[in-house]
């Protein structure tokens, strides 16, 4: 007996499907080759039945293809996701521009960008396929953003992977939805896998117990594949606490790159102070005085700082003023325990793990 397996479409097949449409459908009206290249990257992951309803929906709207029906594929690809129920499509709203801070990390995806937008330059040149980056360190401090923001300046989709949809409860249940998921990803590809809090993904490796040897499993496909994939699904993982990480997948040849997040320091939080004001009170800017903040809130985490900013504009509206100044700032400040204060113990241990293991600063 021989195996066929069919594998999801192609872009050159994709392609294909779509002239093919054009000719069937709106003879004499061709399309732009560019236009082309758009559809079939945005197309990708979708069956050739998926591709000819989605075309035809388009088409019938306003009797043509244009540039705007991209939107329309990628909402309806938004729902084929949730239907598979084992990866999310997370919208893009975050950019570069929305961190502050992180000098380094956003310098080192600025130049992965470079490569993932000229793969066929890049690949000519000898350079090869970037795999991912691991972003540890402090919760609160930018690393869920960072994996939204560098997928907007990939300009690609951000696909999130929750370890706890793929548990099943079938035995081998749980490692086919890994392959089902990973598949998913390398169909939509180019693409951004975000993988959150990996530590709590792989919890209980090499212990014993039934849940345990899944878990074992699971994280030996996930190694395999990180070692040898070769598609444009660029693996973005977070975690708070790499100490419970297995040593396997921190060596080099997983990640391109692991960067450590710490508290930001006292530039990084004038930074993230303007950007949350800018955000909620462009107008009262001027009027704040943010280096008096910045003294105020030594210790303090991005979302600390986002936490203070929403207080004092909630407080300001409250009490009926026509603005917010740096008074309202410095009493929400004064009312909100920092990261730092909270969690003293467990950060100092965590500062030392990263200094010894040599990671790369995600600041300057």
């Amino acid at each position: 007996m021989t195996i066929l397996e069919m594998d999801y479409l192609g872009t050159d097949e994709i392609k294909q499907v779509i002239l093919n449409f054009q000719k069937e459908v709106m003879p004499g009206k061709p399309i732009q080759e560019s236009l082309v290249d758009e559809f079939a990257v945005a197309l990708k992951g979708l069956t050739e039945y998926e591709i000819l309803n989605l075309l035809a929906l388009a088409y019938s709207r306003r009797g043509d293809l244009y540039r705007e029906d991209l939107s329309l594929i990628f909402d309806q690809k938004q729902q084929m996701i949730k239907k598979a129920g084992i990866l999310e499509m997370i919208p893009l709203n975050e950019t570069m521009e929305d961190i502050g801070g992180l000098e380094n990390l956003k310098e080192w995806f600025k130049r992965k960008a470079k490569v993932y937008k000229n793969m066929d330059k890049a690949s000519a040149y000898g350079v090869d396929m970037p795999k991912g980056v691991l972003i540890a360190g402090v919760p609160g401090c930018g690393k869920s953003l960072n994996a939204k923001a560098a997928a907007k300046l990939f300009e690609v989709p951000l696909l999130r992977l929750d370890m706890g949809r793929l548990m099943g409860k079938y035995v081998g249940e749980s490692e086919g939805n890994l392959r089902k998921a990973i598949a998913l990803a390398e169909a939509i590809s180019p693409c951004v896998l975000w993988i959150d809090e990996l530590e709590k993904a792989f919890a209980g490796i090499g212990e014993s117990g039934g849940g345990a040897e899944v878990t074992t499993r699971l994280f030996g496909n996930f190694l395999t594949w990180m070692q040898e994939k070769t598609s444009p699904v660029f693996v973005v993982a977070t975690a708070n606490n790499i100490t419970k990480l297995p040593p396997e997948l921190l060596r080099k040849g997983r990640f391109d790159e692991i960067f450590y997040v710490g508290l930001p320091n006292a530039e990084e939080r004038e930074k993230i102070f303007q950007i949350h004001i800018s955000k909620r009170r462009k107008q009262d800017l001027n009027d704040i005085n943010i280096r008096t903040l910045v003294d105020k809130t030594s210790g303090f985490s991005g979302a600390d700082i986002e936490g203070v900013v929403k207080d004092a504009v909630e407080a300001a509206f409250a009490d009926d003023k026509n603005g917010v100044k740096t008074e309202d700032l410095l009493e929400a400040v004064k009312n909100t325990n920092s990261l730092s204060e909270i969690m003293a113990d467990s950060l100092k241990k965590m500062e030392e793990e990263y200094k010894s293991r040599k990671f790369k600063n995600a600041s300057k």
